[in-house]
């Protein structure tokens, strides 16, 4: 098969890889690979075993580069540094720039000097590897190595923006900067792109391109299996404070007075689980905690669910409302960030002010005592979806970024596998 970015050998680098809650990423590789491109996964930490749901995950673990794993054998680190003398000019051009990039205070210097030390050991790995283009998702600590890295090494740099953590503190993580220094970055919306532009050069803005992340339809294109005793809300995601799950459990009480027959399934771990458990012992067994679920056990349990619910205070624009949305399944979210890009009022869902109780109760009611609203927003969210989010075209879209072509519109249009649009 033919490889659509002409011989370009990427490298994709996060945080840790793969890991439950970023399933997209690990799609978003084994499409372009799909593609015939030759995609290399590097990552900082290796995920815990509760990552590896599934084969896809397992294999993903197998044949990434862990880049502490690799410096705790100090001689990988320490030959990492005779670049210093090899290429002096560069060490010390890009040890300047990873100072510059510092956050204020003798911690972030301390902590900026060792994204510095693990950028050598990817570069070392990169040149090896005879990678050309080093891609991160996210623009927050990993994108500090990925610059770096990607200097030392001279290979072509770009990140994926995706959000809310990085937005907060865009001075933190020196967005600017990472933008300037970047081939390209792709936005995840557009509202990511904009805030890109607001915190960045505006001659820079032309690298500024929206590339959905996405999902596999058919994954989710099963036979559904509701019971038409209850109605079954479904929400996957971190339990932590960010996501609303609290609210949720208010707004379950209050619509449940007025429709009794509910029942919540709660899919993911975090910090705040434990608490939210104690806070669901007096709905018994109307609400479910099912922990992390694979890929397939998601798209499994969305077949069951009438409705879908995210509560959450801040999102990118979520690929769990995605995967509801292909399952047909309507999804209840609120009004942050990109989320409207996907989900339209009262088409395909409906969207609530993030944080109220009232409205997010009242969303419930209304779809748990109209089946064939559901029935109708399912589709047409099942269609959405198809158009515009399907994780083979957003990857080909992906591909002619790394070919090289940047001189499109914001959006660009699908890499066939022969190069041509």
């Amino acid at each position: 098969m033919a490889d659509p970015t002409n011989g370009t050998r990427i490298a994709y680098l996060t945080g840790h890889y793969p890991a439950v809650s970023h399933t997209f990423i690990l799609r978003e590789v084994e499409a372009l690979r799909a593609l015939g491109a030759e995609v290399s996964t590097y990552a900082i930490r290796k995920p815990s075993a509760d990552h590896l749901r599934g084969p896809a995950e397992v294999a993903a673990a197998q044949n990434t580069f862990y880049v502490l794993a690799a410096a705790k054998k100090i001689a990988p680190l320490l030959r990492a540094q005779l670049r210093l003398f090899r290429q002096p000019k560069l060490y010390l051009a890009t040890l300047w720039l990873a100072l510059q990039m510092r956050a204020p205070g003798l911690r972030a210097l301390i902590y900026q000097l060792i994204y510095f030390a693990e950028a050598t050991i990817i570069a070392d790995d990169l040149e090896r590897k005879k990678i050309t283009h080093l891609h991160n998702h996210f623009a927050d600590v990993s994108a500090n190595v990925a610059v770096l890295a990607a200097k030392l090494a001279g290979t072509k740099f770009s990140f994926t923006l995706h959000g809310p953590a990085e937005l907060y503190a865009p001075e933190r993580w020196k967005i600017g900067t990472k933008i300037h220094h970047a081939d390209f970055v792709a936005c995840i919306s557009h509202f990511a792109r904009s805030q890109a532009m607001y915190f960045s050069d505006p001659a820079d803005w032309p690298k500024l391109k929206i590339i959905h992340c996405g999902v596999i339809p058919g994954l989710y294109d099963q036979p559904k299996s509701q019971d038409s005793d209850r109605t079954h809300f479904v929400y996957v995601g971190r339990l932590t404070a960010i996501k609303g799950v609290r609210i949720l459990l208010e707004a379950f009480e209050k619509a449940r007075t007025t429709a009794p027959n509910l029942h919540l399934t709660i899919v993911g771990d975090g910090d705040d689980r434990a608490a939210l458990e104690t806070l669901a012992k007096p709905f018994k067994d109307q609400i479910t905690f099912a922990g992390y679920q694979s890929q397939d056990d998601v798209a499994a349990t969305l077949a069951s669910a009438d409705a879908f619910v995210l509560p959450s205070f801040a999102e990118g624009l979520p690929v769990v409302l995605m995967e509801a949305l292909a399952a047909k399944v309507p999804v209840i979210c609120t009004q942050v960030a990109g989320v409207s890009e996907l989900v339209e009022d009262g088409v395909n869902g409906y969207i609530v002010p993030p944080g109220d109780v009232d409205s997010l109760a009242s969303r419930m009611v209304n779809l748990a005592a109209e089946p064939a609203a559901r029935r109708a927003m399912g589709t047409s969210g099942r269609a959405k979806v198809v158009a515009e989010f399907d994780i083979n075209v957003e990857a080909a879209r992906l591909a002619r970024l790394f070919d090289g072509d940047l001189s499109g519109p914001p959006r660009p249009e699908p890499l066939a596998k022969d190069g041509q649009a």
